[in-house]
C-alpha cells in the first residue's frame, strides 16, 4: 500500500545503498577505449615491493619472484562527487568493467595472481578520477646468466615489465617515484646467493611490426655463497690430491699398495667430477669449477704415471743386476744336468743350487780372466768418449727411487702455486 512504501523511504536503515556503477557512470562510458583515446599519451606510474625471490635454477636458468604490482594513472570517467573528498576500494570484481593498464612481464615463463582467499587484487578510486590499481603477483622469469666463473660467479638478472597492446603513443609507462619506486623485504635471503643489489631503470623496446614501447626494468645482482661449493667440491678435491702424493712415501716395490691407492683417487676424482655437472646445465664453455677439478684430477693421474715410471725403472735395475749377479756367481736355477753342463761339475740333485756362498773354482778363473779383459780395455781415453746421455741413463737406473723423492716436492709445490693463482683470478 501506499503508507507502507511511505515508512519504508522515512526508515534510513532500510534505504538500499547506490551501486558502484550508478556512482562512477560506469554504463555512461565506453571502457574499451583508454583514457584521452586520440590525444596525448596516457601516463601510467608504477612502483613495485618486492616480497620474495623463491627460487633460481641454474639449470633452466630463470627466478622465481613474488612481488607486489601497483599502477596509478588518471581516468576522467571515473570522477564522482564526494563531500569529504574520500577514496572508494573495490576489489577484482569491477576489474572487468573499467580500462586497466595492459602491463605484462617480458621473457616471462609462467605466472599467476594469488586467489586465497579470492584474487588479491585492489583497485581504489579517488574523487579526481586518480586511480590505484595493485596486484600480488608471482612471476617466473628466464635470467641469461653466465657460468664461466662458476661457483665464484655474480648473476645480474632483471624482470622487464611493458604494455602489450599500447606503445608509446598510447601509453608511456614510468616508475612512480624514480629509483624509490622498487622497495624489497628487509628479511629477503636466498640459500645460495647473497642479493648485492636492486634497482630499477627504464628504456625503450622496438618492434619492428608494431613500434616502441616503454620498457620498466626490475634489476637485481646476486653474489653465490662459495662455502657450500668448497665443502662438496673443491676440499674434496683437494684431499683427494694430497691422498695421492701419500704413495710417493711408500715403498716402490710395494706395488699393490700404490697401484691400489691411485687407481682409487682416479675414480673419486671422477666422482666429483661427475656429480658437480650432474647439477649444472650443459653449456658449451669451459667453467671456473671445470678448470680446478680438470687440473686436480691431472695431478692425480700423473701420480699414477710417476709410480708407472718408477716401477718400469725399478724392473729394468732389478734384470740388469740379476745378470751380472748371475755372470759373476752363478746363481741360476737349474736341475744337475744343467749345472754340469754349465761349469762341467757334478751337482747332487737333493743339494741347494744356491751358490753364493761357495763360489765355484771353475768359474773363479772364468771370471777373474773377464776382469782382467775389461780392466785392459777400459782404458781413460774410452771413458772420455762416454756420452752425457749414458750417464744420466745410468744415474737414473741405479737411483730411480730419486723419482719419488723430487715428486715429493715437486708435486705439493706446482699444486699450491695453482690454488695461489687459481683463487687470486677467479676471487
Amino acid at each position: 500500500s501506499k503508507r507502507e512504501i511511505k515508512m519504508r523511504k522515512l526508515d534510513s536503515t532500510k534505504v538500499r545503498p547506490l551501486k558502484s556503477e550508478q556512482l562512477l557512470h560506469i554504463e555512461d562510458h565506453d571502457f574499451a577505449l583508454r583514457p584521452g583515446f586520440g590525444g596525448s599519451p596516457i601516463p601510467v606510474g608504477i612502483d613495485v615491493q618486492v616480497e620474495s625471490i623463491d627460487s633460481i635454477s641454474e639449470v633452466d636458468m630463470d627466478f622465481t619472484m613474488t612481488l607486489y604490482l601497483r599502477h596509478y594513472w588518471k581516468d576522467e570517467r571515473l570522477s564522482f562527487r564526494s563531500n569529504k573528498n574520500k577514496s572508494m576500494t573495490f576489489d577484482g570484481r569491477l576489474i572487468k568493467k573499467i580500462w586497466v593498464p595492459d602491463v605484462f612481464f617480458v621473457h616471462s615463463k609462467r605466472s599467476f595472481i594469488h586467489d586465497t582467499t579470492v584474487e588479491n587484487i585492489m583497485l581504489r578510486v579517488y574523487p579526481d578520477g586518480n586511480v590505484l590499481f595493485s596486484l600480488r603477483i608471482t612471476v617466473s622469469a628466464m635470467c641469461f646468466m653466465d657460468f664461466s666463473r662458476f661457483p665464484l660467479d655474480t648473476q645480474n638478472c632483471s624482470l622487464e615489465l611493458e604494455s602489450y597492446a599500447y606503445n608509446e603513443d598510447d601509453l608511456m609507462l614510468y616508475w612512480k617515484h624514480g629509483n624509490k619506486s622498487l622497495s624489497t623485504d628487509e628479511h629477503i635471503s636466498l640459500s645460495q646467493f647473497f642479493i648485492e643489489e636492486f634497482s630499477a631503470s627504464s628504456g625503450l623496446a622496438f618492434y619492428s611490426s608494431t613500434g616502441w614501447y616503454n620498457r620498466l626494468f626490475i634489476n637485481f645482482a646476486l653474489r653465490r655463497h662459495i662455502f657450500f661449493f668448497v665443502l662438496q667440491s673443491y676440499f674434496p678435491a683437494m684431499l683427494m690430491v694430497m691422498l695421492s702424493w701419500v704413495s710417493f712415501w711408500i715403498d716402490r716395490r710395494a706395488v699393490p699398495a700404490r697401484v691400489s691407492l691411485g687407481i682409487t683417487t682416479v675414480l673419486t676424482m671422477s666422482t666429483i667430477m661427475t656429480g658437480v655437472s650432474a647439477s649444472m646445465p650443459q653449456v658449451s664453455y669451459i667453467k671456473a669449477v671445470d678448470v680446478y677439478l680438470w687440473i686436480s684430477f691431472l695431478f692425480v693421474f700423473l701420480s699414477v704415471i710417476e709410480y708407472a715410471a718408477v716401477n718400469y725403472l725399478t724392473t729394468i735395475e732389478e734384470r740388469k743386476q740379476l745378470k751380472k749377479r748371475g755372470k759373476a756367481s752363478g746363481m741360476y736355477s737349474m736341475d744337475a744336468v744343467q749345472a754340469m753342463a754349465f761349469d762341467g761339475c757334478f751337482h747332487d740333485t737333493d743339494v741347494d743350487m744356491d751358490l753364493t756362498p761357495f763360489p765355484d773354482p771353475c768359474e773363479e778363473n772364468e771370471t777373474r780372466a773377464s776382469q782382467t779383459n775389461i780392466s785392459n780395455a777400459d782404458t781413460p781415453r774410452l771413458k772420455r768418449k762416454r756420452s752425457l746421455k749414458g750417464n744420466v741413463g745410468r744415474i737414473i737406473l741405479q737411483n730411480n727411487h730419486a723419482i719419488d723423492t723430487y715428486s715429493r716436492i715437486i708435486f705439493p709445490s706446482v699444486y699450491i702455486v695453482f690454488n695461489f693463482f687459481y683463487w687470486g683470478l677467479y676471487i
